[in-house]
């Protein structure tokens, strides 16, 4: 169960950049937020769900509530205060991810891009999601005008370019540019939305 109330932090406790991942660093506290988060609503069912002893349990239970991301419910049972969690995770974010520039959002997609990117070839893509996605707009953007209509021979000529000495096939490219809404397909021809849509042809 997940309560999505948001959790009143005591003042002294604002350390969600070190928090967070301390609290995960131990097995037994992994495996009874799971278990709450599944529905165990008890130390006992937490103990049950999680193989842990009683009490692994109660010591596990005891830092979860400290830290505010396991709270009681309104019928009494444990519940994940899901408030409290996105916050100290995203207290705990920046440090990890703009050490080393400036943390604004274009410098982040920039530093994607020229991880994965080089020399105007797709070296692969990004096993994370969001990454994934940074890199396959980047090159939709720069490989295709919009409201543009290109045959699909054109499409798949352009990709190749892209894919040569990498991972990646310029179908499976493709495949993920339509399946992300940068590429549109139909009757044969495709184009990248934009304000002219299908202004013109390639």
């Amino acid at each position: 169960m997940v309560n999505d109330q948001p959790h009143q932090s005591d003042p002294s406790d604002r350390s969600g950049v070190t928090a967070l991942p301390g609290l995960f660093a131990d097995e037994g506290r992994v495996r009874a937020f799971a278990a709450v988060a599944l529905g165990a609503g008890s130390a006992q069912d937490v103990a049950r769900a999680a193989g842990l002893s009683a009490k692994e349990t109660a010591a596990a239970l005891r830092r979860l509530r400290e830290q505010g991301v396991v709270t009681s419910g309104d019928g009494g049972g444990l519940v994940v205060a899901h408030e409290r969690f996105v916050e100290l995770a995203r207290a705990g974010r920046p440090a990890a991810e703009t050490a080393g520039h400036t943390g604004a959002d274009d410098d982040r997609a920039g530093l994607i891009v020229r991880t994965f990117v080089k020399d105007g070839r797709l070296v692969r893509l990004p096993a994370r999601w969001t990454r994934k996605k940074v890199v396959l707009r980047h090159i939709a953007e720069q490989t295709f005008a919009p409201g543009v209509e290109y045959p699909e021979r054109a499409v798949d000529e352009k990709l190749r370019a892209w894919c040569d000495d990498g991972e990646v096939d310029h179908v499976t490219l493709r495949r993920y540019l339509v399946d992300l809404d940068h590429l549109r397909r139909s009757d044969g021809a495709y184009w990248r939305p934009g304000q002219s849509v299908r202004a013109g042809i390639a």
